[in-house]
C-alpha cells in the first residue's frame, strides 16, 4: 500500500472510529504529509519502507528545523500511533516506530487569574449586559464566560451545546469532550443567573436575525443567529484578557485554567477536578498542582523572613 492511501485511511479511522475532532485529525494529517514527503525524497513510496531510520532521520530533520519540543514530540506520537495502526490493519509486518524516541516537551505552567481578576472581568462583563439597552450581545457575553468559568470547559466544548444539553433545575450541562466522550459538569448560582437572563431576553432576539431556517438547536448564537464559532469566542476572551495584568495566551483555556485552579485552591479533590475537566489521565490534572505550588512558593518567598 501507498503511503498516501494508507495516511487516507488512517484518517477516516481517527475521525469514524475513534471519534477524534476535525482539528485533530488535520493535525495527525499534517505531520503524516510531512513524513510522506520525506520519504518520498528517500525513493520511499510504500508502507513496507518506512522503518526505523526513516523515521528517526524525519525526526532530526524536523530538530534541524529548529521546531518546538512540543512540536517534535507531536510529531513523535503522530507516527507513533499511526505505525502501530499500520501494524494491527495488517499493511506492514512490524510496528517499526516502537522504539523511536522523542524529546520531552518543556512543560509550562498555564496562564492564571487571580480571583480579583477574575472577579473583575465578569463584573465589567455584568455592568455591559445591564447598560445594553437591550442589545443581545453582551448579555450572552455574560452567560458564556460565567459558564467557561464555572464549568472549565473547552471552547470546542461551549460552542457544542444545544439546548437540551442544559438543564437549568439542576445547573448541570452535558458537554461532548476529547474522543467523543460525553460528560456531565456543575455550574453555580451566578452562571444559573446569567444564562437563565439570556434565554429569557438575549437568544430570542439573536434567533429572530437567523435568515432561512428560523429554528437551530445550538445554545449561544452569533450576531447574524447562527451557532456561535470558536473563532467569535476566541476574540471576544482575547479582548476581556488584554486589560488583565499578567503574561501568557489570552485564549479561553485561560478561564479553563482559571477555574481548575481555584477549584484546587478551594479543596477539591483532585480526582473530581479530574471527572470535570474531561482529562483522561490524572496526570494530566497534576500540572493544576504545580500552578498551586508555584503560587505558594511565590507567596512563600515573598512573605518569609528567611526565603
Amino acid at each position: 500500500m501507498r503511503i498516501s492511501e494508507a495516511r487516507a485511511e488512517y484518517e477516516r479511522y481517527l475521525r469514524l472510529e475513534r471519534g477524534y475532532s476535525d482539528h485533530t485529525v488535520r493535525s495527525y494529517g499534517s505531520d503524516l504529509a510531512d513524513l510522506d514527503a520525506f520519504a518520498a525524497q528517500r525513493g520511499v513510496a510504500e508502507v513496507s519502507g518506512l522503518e526505523l531510520e526513516l523515521y528517526r532521520d524525519w525526526l532530526w530533520a524536523a530538530s534541524q528545523r529548529e521546531l518546538a519540543k512540543s512540536t517534535l514530540a507531536r510529531r513523535a506520537a503522530s507516527v507513533k500511533t499511526f505505525s502501530a495502526w499500520l501494524r494491527r490493519s495488517g499493511f506492514v509486518e512490524v510496528d517499526a516506530a516502537t522504539r523511536m524516541r522523542a524529546p520531552r516537551p518543556d512543560r509550562t505552567l498555564p496562564r492564571v487569574l487571580s480571583g480579583d481578576s477574575m472577579a473583575s472581568v465578569l463584573e465589567g462583563l455584568q455592568a455591559a449586559a445591564t447598560e445594553g439597552d437591550g442589545e443581545p450581545v453582551p448579555v450572552r457575553d455574560l452567560a458564556l464566560v460565567e459558564l467557561l468559568y464555572a464549568s472549565a470547559l473547552r471552547v470546542s466544548e461551549l460552542v457544542g451545546i444545544d439546548l437540551d444539553d442544559l438543564d437549568l433545575d439542576r445547573r448541570t450541562v452535558r458537554v461532548v469532550g476529547k474522543g467523543a466522550k460525553e460528560r456531565v459538569v456543575p455550574f453555580g448560582g451566578p452562571a444559573h443567573l446569567a444564562l437563565a437572563d439570556y434565554l429569557a431576553r438575549a437568544r430570542p432576539l439573536l434567533l429572530a436575525r437567523r435568515s432561512g431556517d428560523s429554528s437551530t438547536p445550538a445554545l449561544f448564537l452569533g450576531a447574524r443567529g447562527g451557532r456561535l464559532g470558536t473563532r467569535a469566542v476566541y476574540e471576544l476572551v482575547a479582548q476581556l484578557l488584554s486589560a488583565v495584568p499578567g503574561g501568557g495566551p489570552a485564549g479561553p483555556h485561560a478561564f479553563r485554567h482559571t477555574a481548575a485552579t481555584h477549584l484546587l485552591d478551594g479543596g477539591a479533590d483532585l480526582r473530581a477536578v479530574q471527572e470535570m475537566l474531561g482529562h483522561a489521565s490524572l496526570g494530566t490534572t497534576q500540572i493544576y498542582t504545580h500552578v498551586t505550588v508555584e503560587r505558594l512558593r511565590a507567596s512563600y518567598q515573598a512573605a518569609h523572613p528567611r526565603a
